[in-house]
């Protein structure tokens, strides 16, 4: 009888304690990754993942690796040099408000809950009944939510886990289908920080959504029945203020995306396209920069842009724009002017002023004048760019 040796005898979760090394090196069948080629490589330099597995799949996998750098495998204690816990996106907020039985409405503040899971009013003991209050009927007040025919209501506010059984799944077919694949990828990473738990919100999109019609309208002629150019776009040189706008952008965009802050980075871009949508000329080289840093975020449209724009090929292997620190600076600063803490008087000097032109700005205006006449000035506080302070009796 002869018989066939199994290797595969160690499937799911020891085979996917090492597939970040065996991704480098597939095809070798000699060794689990060549030596030359995982010194190359590793360690992985990001590790993006949900916090299960922690107790899981990353326990297993540092424990391999380190199994393998004591057989000198690889040449690294550890696998993974930064770990990023992305949070969870949770189904619509469910607003929900107490009813009694003649259907007046109770705030949620005067209703508890009995250890049997009952709902009555703190003062009266009168049940309560739970009901579902839709985002029309509600309008938020400070951090919570309201009824919107009597603010003196408060209503409750809770986003669930997505699950069939309670029927908040979003099914991102049906969102791509009415809003585009470039709306659902921009909201799901301007929702909130990477590794927060946010509810979904269809409101947002569509937010999301506009803000990818005004960055098209920027750009493209949207009354031309062809895809043609908008006419502020020119090829004239950019202003001081149109640099610094878009230093500044590129400036912030590219250090957003090395935090993985992908959220701040949509914002800035929006900033960008609200400052020369309102703009009369539009110089080319602003708006093709824009599309580069658009890309990651809205890939599909801003090739669209970049197609209008003149370029026949891809952007994908356009080099990422460099912003110039010396174009970010500003030519004045307004300076907050202080008395005993508490805000007096703003002055706009230039940037570079010394704390004795500050000071003496501070003094010089106005309001500080008549203030600080019949005091004593005790101390002066300066710090250059940020504030004067003067301490007084």
């Amino acid at each position: 009888v002869r018989y066939k040796r199994e290797t595969n005898t160690m499937p799911q979760w020891a085979g996917s304690c090492w597939y970040y090394l065996r991704f480098l090196d597939p095809r070798n069948d000699r060794a689990p990754i060549d030596p030359e080629i995982e010194r190359a490589w590793m360690p992985v330099d990001l590790y993006l993942g949900g916090a299960e597995h922690a107790v899981l799949h990353l326990l297993y996998s540092r424990f391999w690796h380190k199994v393998l750098y004591d057989r000198g495998v690889v040449s690294t204690t550890e696998p993974f040099q930064k770990l990023v816990n992305q949070g969870m996106i949770l189904g619509e907020m469910e607003i929900t408000g107490f009813q009694r039985n003649d259907k007046s409405w109770v705030s949620s503040q005067a209703v508890v809950t009995d250890a049997d899971g009952k709902h009555r009013v703190k003062s009266t003991h009168e049940p309560v009944q739970v009901v579902r209050v839709s985002a029309a009927d509600a309008q938020k007040q400070g951090e919570a939510f309201v009824l919107a025919a009597d603010p003196a209501v408060r209503l409750d506010s809770r986003a669930y886990k997505m699950s069939k059984s309670r029927g908040n799944v979003v099914n991102p077919d049906a969102v791509v289908a009415e809003y585009g694949a470039d709306s659902l990828r921009l909201y799901e990473m301007f929702m909130g920080p990477l590794e927060a738990t946010k509810p979904w919100s269809m409101e947002g999109v569509n937010g999301v959504r506009g803000f990818l019609d005004r960055a098209w309208r920027m750009i493209v002629n949207d009354r031309s029945e062809q895809v043609e150019l908008n006419a502020a776009v020119n090829d004239a040189a950019l202003t001081a203020d149109e640099a610094r706008v878009l230093h500044r952008t590129i400036q912030g965009v590219t250090q957003d995306i090395e935090r993985l802050a992908f959220n701040t980075a949509i914002a800035k871009l929006m900033e960008f396209t609200n400052y020369f949508t309102k703009a009369d000329r539009r110089p080319r080289e602003a708006m093709e920069k824009f599309v580069l840093l658009l890309s990651p975020f809205a890939p599909h449209l801003a090739e669209e842009l970049w197609q209008t724009l003149g370029h026949s090929g891809t952007l994908a292997y356009v080099p990422w724009p460099e912003f110039d620190k010396a174009l970010i600076k500003e030519d004045t600063v307004e300076i907050p002017v202080q008395i005993n803490g508490k805000l007096r008087a703003r002055v706009s000097l230039p940037a570079e002023a010394t704390r004795e032109e500050l000071e003496a700005a501070a003094r010089a205006d106005q309001r500080i004048a008549e203030l600080l006449r019949d005091k004593t000035v005790l101390k002066s506080v300066v710090v250059p760019g940020r504030m004067v302070n003067f301490v007084v009796k």
